[in-house]
């Protein structure tokens, strides 16, 4: 959702001069590229290995190693987190929900099995391994690099951020609670196409819905408009009751209308620049002028629907809960469910000295496990950075152009 100034991987911040990005980027050209005797536009498939493993060459570049897993920029080591993100993927890959999507899947050599292999390596590497220089090079031994050709077919990847917000809520309409967010209907699948937008099922104000399709489907009810909004373009939520208690709410489904953002129909109307547009620059033109929410909001016609999961934390698409930081979406369409995949981009950290937000180029081993909306192609990761106040703040601001490549043992 937030629109803000794409963060380059800094070369300056790299070295020696032979580490720098452009020994990250994906040299596609005809070789790379499958024969075409109709003379049509070639096809290049979304992941092409590469021949060379770039940890060597970055060796003095500590941008390259994941150190988190052994704790960085003021946060816990999280390998034991990854570990168990790795665990989610191979109960999802040993499922049967797993077979149809590797099922002739588009990139040859990419197949359950394998996929499922290496996890299982990666996993004992990991356990093993006693600095992130040790992984990467056990890595660079026995793992082949698939690099995404990106948005341009030379691997530039655009990575945004998201997150499980925490709002207050209630399970039942009040004075105060009046918004609401619904569960699946029972009927969607009936339902003639084109859906009903969102202004239709709702109304400009979010509180027509008990006259239409949607009455009865109310699952719990928020205190501002733009809440339960946020809520659908996150796709989870934790929400506290004001009698203490909480529960949490998962993604059910939504209607066949593509996502739009709010903040880009903000910057076609001239309401905000396009350049330097942030989530709290978003939040802050709302507060000015809240009721302009309902002229924005009913512009994104696509409609998500909910399901209650009793305090269990967020899901991605695979149906396995999500790890903070070790957990991306991506186009599943185009790349492997549950596979293991390394990201390298420019990402914000909170100074703990100052309270300001810094931006630091990073590499984090994830897992494929999620998708959205607004991810599509091979040019598009969504990073999950975790629950919270933080964790938005850090998404609000998270817009860089990167790198994104899946592991795979040698053959």
């Amino acid at each position: 959702m937030a629109l803000v100034p794409v963060q380059q991987v800094a070369q300056n911040q790299l070295s020696p001069p032979e580490c720098r990005v452009a020994k990250w980027e994906l040299p596609v050209t005809s070789q790379n590229q499958p024969q075409n005797p109709t003379n049509q536009k070639p096809v290049i498939p979304p992941l092409v290995p590469i021949q060379k493993s770039p940890f060597p060459c970055c060796k003095d570049d500590i941008s390259c190693l994941d150190k988190q897993l052994w704790g960085e920029n003021n946060q816990l080591p999280d390998k034991k987190a990854l570990i168990t993100s790795v665990d989610r993927s191979l109960q999802y890959l040993s499922s049967n929900n797993a077979a149809a999507p590797y099922q002739g899947y588009q990139v040859e050599g990419i197949t359950q099995e394998r996929v499922i292999k290496s996890l299982r390596r990666f996993r004992e590497l990991l356990q093993k391994s006693k600095s992130p220089i040790d992984l990467n090079a056990a890595i660079a031994r026995e793992f082949v690099l698939y690099q995404s050709v990106g948005s341009d077919s030379k691997g530039s990847v655009l990575f945004t951020a998201y997150y499980e917000p925490v709002y207050a809520a209630s399970r039942v309409p009040t004075v105060e609670y009046r918004y609401p967010v619904y569960r699946l209907p029972q009927d969607l699948q009936s339902w003639l196409r084109p859906h009903p937008t969102r202004l239709e099922l709702e109304g400009a104000d979010g509180l027509q819905a008990s006259k239409g399709r949607l009455r009865g489907q109310e699952l719990f009810w928020f205190r501002d408009r733009l809440e339960p909004y946020l809520a659908q373009i996150q796709g989870s939520a934790r929400l506290k009751f004001p009698d203490g208690k909480q529960t949490t709410i998962g993604y059910a489904g939504n209607t066949a209308y593509n996502y739009k953002s709010i903040g880009k129909s903000l910057a076609e109307d001239g309401k905000l620049p396009l350049e330097g547009m942030t989530m709290p620059t978003i939040l802050e033109y709302f507060q000015k002028y809240p009721q302009d929410l309902n002229i924005y909001i009913p512009r994104d016609r696509s409609f998500v629907f909910f399901q209650e999961n009793h305090g269990s934390p967020a899901r991605g698409s695979i149906g396995v809960p999500l790890t903070a930081e070790r957990s991306i979406a991506t186009d599943k369409s185009l790349m492997p469910p549950g596979a293991l995949a390394l990201i390298r981009a420019s990402f914000p950290f909170v100074n703990k000295a100052t309270g300001k937000m810094e931006h630091r180029i990073v590499s984090r081993y994830v897992l494929d496990q999620d998708t959205g909306g607004a991810i599509k192609g091979a040019g598009r990761v969504d990073y999950f950075l975790g629950t919270g106040q933080v964790a938005g703040d850090r998404a609000g601001v998270t817009v860089s152009r990167g790198q994104l490549y899946y592991l795979l043992l040698k053959l």
